[in-house]
């Protein structure tokens, strides 16, 4: 849990150039101006170059519009900031990453667990538990970047395009995220647990 007080600047909660310079990557890992990051924040493009900068002293509300404009929570960027620079994330301190597009699914959804320490790198791993049963065909993926996923246990069905692959505990695939691509458990007992890693889509 990141502690925060007035102030999410707080000496003791956070490193203002660490946050910049998360700030600063994850704008340019989606193509953005500080100008165009400015217009999708409401935020002037002068507090943004003085965050990215490291200076400043951000209030909550100002890292909350932030956070959405970059396509996260501000809890999560809070803990990017946090762990920057540092390589290890404990078993204990993993991030849970919001669920993806649930639509109007009202079954049980899956936990996905962030493995790499910044939610902006270049490369992401997430665990992944799916509860039995649990689907996306109704709302496949489709996005640039590779994948590739590790059941841990369970089955897993994995649909590219027209071709569906099961895969049990200890099978890995591997596919170009460009075709459109979704996930099933197909167990209406057990969970599966998957280990993924993937090249991170903006927006």
């Amino acid at each position: 849990m990141v502690a925060v007080s007035h102030s999410a600047a707080d000496q003791d909660a956070l490193d203002v150039g660490a946050l910049g310079a998360v700030v600063r990557r994850s704008r340019q890992r989606m193509g953005l101006s500080v100008e165009a990051l400015a217009a999708r924040s409401g935020l002037s493009t002068g507090l943004l170059s003085q965050l990215e900068r490291g200076k400043g002293n951000p209030s909550l509300q100002t890292l909350s519009r932030l956070a959405g404009a970059l396509g996260t929570q501000l809890v999560l960027l809070l803990q990017s900031a946090q762990r920057h620079g540092e390589p290890v994330v404990r078993a204990d301190a993993r991030p849970v990453l919001p669920d993806v597009d649930p639509g109007e699914d009202e079954g049980p959804r899956p936990v996905r667990e962030l493995l790499t320490p910044d939610q902006n790198l270049p490369l992401q791993v997430i665990r992944t538990v799916m509860p039995p049963g649990f689907s996306n065909a109704s709302r496949p993926f489709r996005h640039l970047g590779m994948e590739s996923v590790h059941v841990l246990s369970g089955r897993l069905d994995v649909v590219i395009g027209e071709v569906r692959h099961e895969l049990g505990a200890g099978d890995t695939i591997t596919y170009e995220c460009s075709q459109a691509h979704w996930w099933l458990n197909p167990s209406t007992s057990d969970e599966t647990v998957v280990i993924g890693a993937v090249t991170p889509f903006a927006g």
